[in-house]
């Protein structure tokens, strides 16, 4: 099988995420997070390594969403029924998500205390 040009992989790469969008409820208020950050990230006078931080975390906890769907969509293509080792994997890969929202949390926390508190 050839590979497609470029552009053409690139268009089917958005075309997931736009997927994601229209699709899956925990990536549209993940994004909802996201939108809110960017807001802060202008509002408030944030350094550029704030910035970065808080734009890594947000990005990782969207890319983890979508690693999480593409699990769980994976197991249920190859186990459409009840199976208690599929609700296992599904389980812990949504286990990674939480742990980057926790983390996103902490680090949203540390970096914006000092600009509305400081």
């Amino acid at each position: 099988m050839r590979k497609p040009p470029a552009h053409i992989s690139f268009l089917n790469a958005f075309r997931g995420v736009f997927l994601m969008i229209k699709t899956e409820r925990n990536f549209q208020i993940e994004l909802i997070a996201f939108f809110i950050n960017l807001f802060l990230i202008f509002y408030l006078p944030l350094s550029g390594t704030d910035t970065l931080l808080i734009l890594i975390v947000s990005f990782a906890v969207l890319s983890a969403e979508i690693f999480n769907t593409a699990i769980e969509k994976i197991c249920d293509l190859i186990q459409p029924d009840f199976d208690k080792r599929i609700g296992f994997i599904k389980d812990i890969a949504a286990g990674a998500v939480v742990l980057m929202a926790i983390l996103s949390v902490i680090v949203g926390t540390l970096v914006y205390w000092k600009y509305i508190f400081g």
